[in-house]
């Protein structure tokens, strides 16, 4: 198994570390990590009383957090965690097998 490394336009390597898991108990609803992402990889949802995820503009919802809805358009940037202030976001690099 090989981790896709690249190189930077410095010529230095650079391992793209893609989002695997986000910390919805302690998400503020703040929205910044929404704005860092240009690909469409989260998006703003409701949790319920019950931890049920629901739309974000239900009347149900206790409270508005993000959610990773498209995971397969991160392109391993990081932007959404170093925009996070409470820093909730797990990435890792992927893992590719040699054809």
């Amino acid at each position: 198994m090989n981790i896709y490394t690249g190189l930077n336009k410095g010529g230095h390597s650079w391992t793209p570390q893609f989002v695997t898991e986000l910390n919805q108990d302690d998400c503020l609803g703040c929205g910044r990590c929404f704005k860092a992402c240009g690909f469409d990889v989260l998006s703003m949802v409701g949790v319920t009383e019950d931890g049920e995820i629901v739309d974000a503009f239900d009347d149900e919802a206790e409270k508005k957090v993000m959610h990773i809805s498209n995971a397969d358009n991160c392109i391993g940037c990081q932007a959404c965690n170093k925009a996070c202030p409470k820093n909730l976001y797990t990435h890792s690099a992927m893992e590719v097998t040699a054809v």
